[in-house]
């Protein structure tokens, strides 16, 4: 998606005796014009905040390649260390392999013309190949992009994030890792401003450079910090505002997409965990001192009842003791890859009063949110080491966004009303039913519109883009039309079984060109799926878990979701649809 930002000037950051401005310039290509100046009452706290999200956006755990210089030379003189050992004690082993070797060049020789031959014609072939392959460079070119951009345009990068929303109660500044797999967001409350002039909401790029997260570092407790979003622009040191900053940027489809997906899987329930900093200390700490070499690479979360956490870092088998004690009442495992991303709230330790972290369950996203009083950073954790919002589980499925619904509606009330809750959502719009708002809800998501607030559980009015985002990157998927058409079909012979373990069990079976399909969804008590199966084709091609489902297993979760409050079921009894039916009336 191409996309152009103007800026009446470049941000910046001015000191004038102990009073400190921190100038953040808007795009000015957007509708709203967003304004926002207050003296900040903690500028420290706020600086430290901003960093961490700073090492968010540079954040990049893919695999790197590795300079191997030292290797090829050890190699070259391994090779002669060799062949000076065969000249000296091997000399008729070598004559008879030169033999054997001439003797085969010779026959060689004579189907060179042949073998020349048919490498032409693989040659013209693959040319010919190449031509209609539209999609051949395309990696490349992607990957060359972010290098030109980081390594010679540090200020252009930071044009895709972070993105600023003027709320009426606070000021979010979202963003992206590089590799799309870490998302933050810091939530400043408007109590921790003195506000000198009456904010003008919206939301906006702002023009972030290296320089300027230099001259945030210089901040100081003695000094006096103001947060200044001003269209205008920021004078120079002779009072002469510079020329208008413009740039265009082809923002990759992913990092919209996944901005959205975000929204989804954020407003999923899941299990909450309260840690206090030395909690989050000795985590950070183990992993900054070791440093696997060997699969597996995971940390397993062991939550006994009334117990103290434990953690067992893999592939070490250490056992670290948590503080915390679980508050639950169903013993839990719960296995997190990519733990090494938890570093990057290393910064906060020091200033946070607690860590919440949100549990989805297995193959899903977990979130850390930092309380630091009047800010709030929230972080989301993609599932795997990869980016894993786009690809594999379509969290706006699970969370029950399919469908258009009455988008309409809800775009309108929240552009009015900035920031309201599902509850207060369904309240303003007593004549939709609640799937349709879900479904309203879930295309605000999609078309960067809004965003849910995992810290107050609301959703909040924003735009993404300056531009409408393009119609492909948010229509109805095949699989959310798959997901629709299942569900019709899924109560016809679905059965509930309530375990010893209290797990609820949730199978049904589906047909298609005379195809059966066994679908099964094990969810304990917080709502957390545990266990998945399908017997369909596409289930078992895929990874098998849950980062790959089938609409098949979706449609089975989004049916089976709406019967987590059944009461009073007996122990391993087999329930009918009928049966349901009945005690639910």
């Amino acid at each position: 998606m191409k996309v152009g930002y103007k800026y009446a000037s470049p941000s910046r950051c001015t000191q004038i005796n102990n009073q400190t401005t921190l100038g953040l310039s808007p795009d000015l290509s957007r509708d709203e014009k967003v304004s926002f100046c207050g003296k900040l009452k903690h500028p420290l706290l706020f600086r430290d905040a901003m960093l961490m999200l700073r090492e968010i956006v540079i954040s990049d755990t893919r695999k790197k390649s590795k300079e191997r210089t030292d290797y090829f030379k050890w190699l070259d003189e391994e090779i002669e260390r060799r062949v000076k050992a065969h000249k000296e004690y091997m000399p008729n082993v070598r004559e008879a392999l030169k033999k054997e070797m001439d003797s085969y060049d010779f026959e060689l020789s004579h189907k060179k013309d042949e073998i020349n031959q048919l490498l032409n014609i693989q040659r013209n072939l693959q040319k010919q190949i190449d031509q209609y392959d539209a999609w051949k460079d395309y990696y490349k070119i992607e990957r060359d992009f972010w290098k030109f951009i980081k390594d010679r345009d540090y200020s252009l990068w930071f044009v895709l994030d972070p993105v600023i929303t003027v709320h009426n109660d606070q000021v979010s500044f979202e963003a992206f890792s590089i590799d799309e797999s870490i998302y933050g967001c810091l939530s400043v409350s408007m109590n921790e401003f003195d506000l000198l002039q009456t904010p003008k909401l919206g939301t906006t790029n702002i023009d972030f450079s290296a320089k300027l997260e230099k001259e945030m570092q210089r901040f100081r407790s003695y000094t006096d910090v103001t947060l200044s979003v001003n269209p205008e622009g920021f004078t120079i040191d002779n009072d002469i505002v510079p020329e208008y900053v413009e740039k265009k940027i082809d923002l990759p489809e992913t990092w919209i997409k996944g901005f959205n997906q975000v929204s989804s899987a954020s407003a999923l329930s899941g299990i909450e965990l309260e840690l206090s900093p030395s909690d989050m200390y000795d985590i950070c700490a183990f992993l900054r001192k070791h440093k696997e070499k060997k699969s597996p690479r995971y940390m397993k979360w062991i939550l006994e009842p009334k117990q103290r956490i434990q953690i067992v870092f893999e592939p070490f088998g250490t056992v670290l003791t948590l503080n915390t004690i679980y508050q639950g009442n169903q013993r839990r495992e719960e296995k997190i890859w990519g733990r090494r991303r938890w570093l990057v709230v290393e910064k906060l330790i020091p200033l946070s009063k607690a860590f919440y972290v949100r549990f989805l369950g297995f193959g899903m996203p977990q979130f850390i949110r930092a309380d630091m009083g009047t800010m709030q950073m929230t972080v989301g954790f993609s599932a795997w080491s990869s980016n894993d919002w786009v690809k594999g589980t379509a969290f706006n499925i699970m969370a029950g966004f399919t469908g258009k619904g009455c988008y309409t509606y809800i775009y309108k009330l929240l552009k009015d009303k900035r920031c309201l809750s599902m509850q207060e959502i369904s309240d303003y719009l007593p004549s939709e039913k609640s799937d349709k708002i879900k479904a309203g809800i879930g295309m605000l998501f999609r078309r960067g519109e809004g965003y849910f607030d995992i810290v107050n559980d609301k959703v909040r009015f924003r735009h993404l883009c300056n531009a409408p985002i393009p119609e492909d990157l948010y229509e109805v998927s095949d699989i959310e039309m798959d997901v629709q058409k299942y569900s019709k079909l899924t109560f016809d012979n679905m059965k509930v079984r309530y375990t010893q373990q209290q797990e609820f069990v949730f199978t049904t079976t589906y047909k298609e060109r005379n195809q059966l399909s066994s679908t099964e969804i094990v969810i304990d008590q917080d709502g957390q799926i545990t266990k998945i199966d399908c017997s369909c084709q596409k289930f078992k091609r895929g990874e098998r878990n849950l980062s790959e489902p089938c609409a098949h297993i979706l449609a089975l979760y989004v049916a089976s979701y709406k019967l987590l409050k059944l009461k009073n079921l007996e122990y391993e009894k087999e329930y009918k649809i009928n049966d349901i039916m009945e005690m639910l009336l």
